[in-house]
């Protein structure tokens, strides 16, 4: 699999150009189906794994620990840890447990960070976590202390590459500006919803937001910081009848750049789900996608999207597909 490269402050880590996100492993994706679908990317030359020490506390009987736990036992079956690039998260777990959520995350204070990076290393059997995240927006930390925490993290050989996931654009700038001010280790991945589709004006996601025009202009002038998409192919409603538009999707607009996507995918005799992904992909900046899989032939499809070239002219149908008509 072809592979892309994330700033780490030193020579640069290497990745697969998909990421496997674990989401659903351990809990609504049983372990057989599971390690089936690691193995496949594995043998795909699969590189990069993402997880949370979330997944899925929210399904029924889920704490969040299920799939670092389910990850730690494939990496120790299979031998193969010096092989994979473990991403995980961390200060988005409700604390104390079923307590409302967002207003009762974990948060990112030093305490927890640490704590909470501990723990992830252990349920992944590591002695270091290759890119680990700050999950969601802590506004009650002063943003200062959590570039600390994570710069410090680095520095002692736990974490390799840092990374902000669900944070404004505005926030993940003035972070790194305070990492390059006090010459510490910064943040050099972005991970935010992002997908063809663009949501109607002013759709809300809570604490999970669709990346913005502001985050990708941003990474457009920072050559060290990668971005990464999740959500990408909306849990299957791009090709799927019986999964319907998420709501914050469900527009005119999309209707329009849908018949577009269609045409393309066609003409390539290709899925709408791999024009999406390589939209992201050769895109400017481009995205490296996280893909949301639960079943070996789900996860072919996408590996087919590395095969397939977009050119200019293609392109620029699927980006120039009719905007909405602002309203008067």
């Amino acid at each position: 699999m072809e592979q892309r490269t994330l700033a780490d402050g030193g020579s640069g880590l290497g990745v697969s150009a998909l990421c496997l996100g674990t989401m659903y492993f351990g809990t609504t994706v049983d372990e057989e189906r599971a390690f089936a679908v690691l193995d496949r990317f594995a043998e795909a030359g699969g590189t990069f794994i993402d997880t949370a020490n979330t997944y899925s506390f929210w399904v029924a009987g889920g704490t969040g620990v299920e799939s670092e736990e389910l990850l730690g036992r494939w990496l120790a079956s299979r031998g193969i840890r010096d092989r994979v690039v473990l991403a995980t998260k961390v200060g988005a777990l409700p604390d104390p447990p079923g307590a409302s959520w967002p207003e009762h995350a974990e948060g990112l204070t030093r305490e927890v960070v640490r704590a909470q990076a501990e723990a992830s290393l252990r349920r992944l059997g590591t002695d270091h976590l290759d890119v680990y995240y700050a999950h969601i927006e802590d506004r009650r930390t002063p943003l200062h202390d959590t570039v600390a925490t994570f710069a410090s993290l680095v520095t002692d050989g736990l974490v390799r590459v840092t990374g902000l996931s669900n944070h404004a654009a505005w926030r993940v700038a003035q972070a790194r500006e305070i990492a390059r001010a006090e010459g510490l280790p910064g943040f050099t991945c972005v991970q935010q919803r992002h997908t063809y589709l663009r949501p109607r004006p002013g759709a809300g996601f809570g604490a999970n937001p669709h990346i913005s025009d502001e985050m990708l202009d941003y990474a457009l002038s920072e050559p060290d910081l990668t971005v990464l998409g999740y959500s990408v192919l909306l849990s299957g409603a791009y090709t799927r009848p019986d999964r319907p538009l998420p709501e914050q999707y469900d527009h005119e607009d999309s209707g329009r750049r849908l018949a577009v996507l269609a045409d393309v995918a066609r003409e390539l005799g290709a899925t709408p789900n791999q024009v999406v992904l390589a939209w992201l992909m050769g895109g400017d900046p481009p995205v490296l996608p996280v893909l949301g899989v639960s079943s070996v032939s789900q996860l072919d499809e996408c590996l087919g999207a590395l095969d397939l070239v977009l050119d200019d002219e293609l392109r620029q149908r699927l980006d120039n597909a009719p905007a909405p008509i602002p309203a008067s």
